[in-house]
């Protein structure tokens, strides 16, 4: 009886490779999967506010949390587990060859022959894309206007979600398209250095699009009006100087017609910057604080508002304390670091690329004996190849990022934030449900902020003196 080193020195090359891909895939799942019964098991069990939460934490805010993360985790097991079995079933089916050679027949009816390949990967990436948000579509249905609803955070109606997503559709492929059709082009006329030339390309591409997202794109799915001239705008203008951060604008970006969830984001190069808050960041711009107009039933043909019982949002102090968080990543160059590590692994992942693209095993391995189209070569390499070293890397930038959002909390605190950040905290916490006990596996696992008790502790002591 042969063994099973036996059996696996006996399978081909591209054989080799394809039951790697498989095999990885599934252990990471797995893994994955652990980590998240790991979690769930906190969510059951810990039904009452830990005695350290006592101070910070009532317990039908604690109990709310629970539920909807317990929902959330549930939700995660099933998708995740239908994208694992998908993504087996089109490799084990043959599902990227077969959709290859329907993109030839699609091109082909329209005059472009094989010797069009740049065409015939436009379709294909159009057609994945499609099958991709049409399979996807009713788990984001469920996510939405089951989990999101039930919990009080859904604000969209069914028409404004379809008309939303149809819209995301619609701009992603007029950038997606272009941009991969002359990466393609570029690996193909660069010679020998050509990874060079490809990722001069893609750092143009997103620096670009980093420039132009909150101008140009963001305002086709959302509202962005400038922060009206008063005291909240007046402070962040002289914390920001302060600091001497460059800033231009401060939008107010209307979120709570989709999700009650608040966040704020700073953008822009060089001396433009901008600051971008969410009306659900704002107690006085959150539509949950306000009563609906004489008249207004509550909905319309793209959102609904949902006037709720409750205080959703920080004072300005507090507002003015994330700001100073915010801020904190720009004055302690965190962003650019991370565009920095950004570049470097793109830079890294060209240059492996072309050092395995000319491998036919490779291509062999996913159903390719005759062809190895480029984009072919990059979905496989890029996407499976590289599938260890991307969990590694992800892993890495996540500790980094908590280091990093330690950082900014200290920045907080050496502008006198520390008591207004620490509230801030709690009130941000409690709006997104967030629920404060983790298992440490997953915690240090997937959490790319600190668990709420670690960033509190930091700051209690600044907030004491």
């Amino acid at each position: 009886m042969a063994l099973p080193g036996e059996l696996w020195a006996e399978l081909a090359a591209e054989q080799r490779i394809f039951c790697s891909v498989l095999l990885f895939s599934w252990a990471v799942y797995l893994w994955e999967a652990f980590l998240a019964h790991r979690q769930r098991r906190v969510y059951r069990t810990t039904t009452h506010v830990p005695q350290e939460l006592g101070q910070i934490m009532d317990s039908e805010t604690f109990e709310k949390s629970r539920l909807y993360q317990l929902d959330k985790s549930t939700f995660s097991f099933w998708s995740g587990l239908y994208s694992e079995v998908e993504g087996t079933m089109i490799l084990l089916c043959g599902g990227i060859p077969f959709l290859w050679n329907l993109s030839g027949r699609i091109s082909g009816g329209a005059g472009f022959g094989p010797e069009y390949e740049i065409v015939q990967s436009l379709v294909f990436l159009l057609l994945a894309t499609l099958f991709s948000a049409v399979t996807g579509l009713p788990w984001s249905l469920y996510n939405t206007f089951v989990i999101e609803e039930k919990h009080g955070f859904n604000q969209q109606t069914l028409g404004f979600f379809f008309k939303d997503a149809i819209k995301k559709f619609v701009v992603t492929q007029c950038i997606l398209l272009p941009v991969t059709s002359l990466l393609l082009y570029i690996i193909k006329i660069g010679g020998d250095y050509f990874f060079i030339y490809a990722w001069l390309f893609t750092l143009v591409v997103s620096l670009v699009l980093v420039t132009i997202y909150a101008d140009y794109i963001a305002p086709l799915f959302d509202k962005f009006i400038p922060l009206p001239e008063g005291e909240l705008k007046q402070q962040i203008e002289t914390m920001a100087k302060s600091i001497d951060f460059p800033l231009t604008k401060v939008y107010v970006v209307e979120g709570s017609k989709r999700s009650s969830h608040s966040n704020a984001y700073f953008y822009g190069f060089f001396k433009n910057k901008r600051i971008v808050l969410f009306d659900t960041l704002l107690e006085d711009y959150s539509a949950l604080n306000k009563e609906p107009a004489e008249g207004e039933d509550g909905e319309n043909e793209d959102s609904k508002s949902k006037t709720k019982n409750k205080k959703q949002g920080c004072k300005n102090e507090e507002v003015l304390a994330v700001l100073g968080h915010e801020l904190g990543h720009w004055k302690l160059g965190h962003t650019v670091k991370n565009i920095i590590i950004s570049q470097m692994n793109s830079f890294l992942c060209f240059f492996l690329f072309a050092v395995l693209i000319g491998r036919k095993e490779l291509f062999a391995a996913f159903g390719f004996y005759d062809t190895q189209p480029t984009l072919i070569g990059l979905m496989i390499i890029f996407q499976f190849i590289f599938s260890p070293y991307n969990e590694v890397l992800s892993f890495c930038l996540t500790v980094l990022s908590r280091r990093f959002e330690f950082q900014a909390d200290a920045f907080a605190k050496e502008l006198g934030k520390a008591k207004d950040l620490y509230s801030a905290l709690i009130k941000l916490n409690k709006d997104n449900l967030g629920f404060p006990v983790s298992d440490w596996i997953f915690s240090m696992w997937h959490y790319s902020h600190p668990p709420l008790l670690e960033r509190l502790q930091a700051l209690k002591v600044a907030k004491q003196e």
